[in-house]
């Protein structure tokens, strides 16, 4: 479990990213909506789609993170 902590934690490797968290639960999403649609509905999935939504609400949530950067922990 030693891996799983040291991808989603900052620069001390205690305090927990948020943007990291957000961004294994968009990959995890992105899995399980896709496994969803295909195995359970036979319908098509569009990951491009769902990737670019994606990308707009981690973009500005790693622009937040940007800003509170100098707050960090460890800096």
């Amino acid at each position: 479990m030693n891996w799983v902590r040291n991808l989603l934690t900052g620069k001390d490797n205690q305090t927990i990213d948020m943007g990291r968290v957000l961004w294994a639960v968009s990959l995890v999403s992105l899995v399980g909506n896709e496994a969803y649609a295909i195995g359970w509905h036979g319908q098509p999935f569009d990951p491009s789609a769902f990737a670019t939504g994606c990308a707009a609400i981690l973009a500005g949530g790693g622009a937040a993170l940007g800003f509170k950067a100098h707050t960090e922990p460890g800096n």
